[in-house]
């Protein structure tokens, strides 16, 4: 048996969170630990968004990475979006 633990929540919160739990077939419990792991997911994908802006602010990645895997494709208003058949 996993270890558990109390969460206090105003009756409001916890209907809501209920009802959505049920709307996707869930325990309340099994719906909390999905969001959480959503959220870690999110926060997850935030870090690596800033470390790669931070990434590509550094003299020469561009053109490293443009050498190592070919020029960037799809920027807005480059027009690499499109083919000529």
């Amino acid at each position: 048996m996993q270890d558990t633990t109390t969460l206090e929540v105003d009756t409001d919160v916890h209907e809501r969170l209920t009802a959505l739990a049920a709307a996707r077939g869930l325990t309340l419990p099994a719906y909390l630990a999905e969001l959480t792991a959503a959220q870690e997911n999110e926060a997850g994908l935030a870090r690596a968004a800033r470390a790669f802006d931070e990434a590509v602010r550094r003299s020469g990645f561009r053109e490293g990475f443009e050498r190592d895997f070919g020029p960037a494709s799809g920027r807005a208003g480059s027009g690499s979006g499109s083919r000529a058949a």
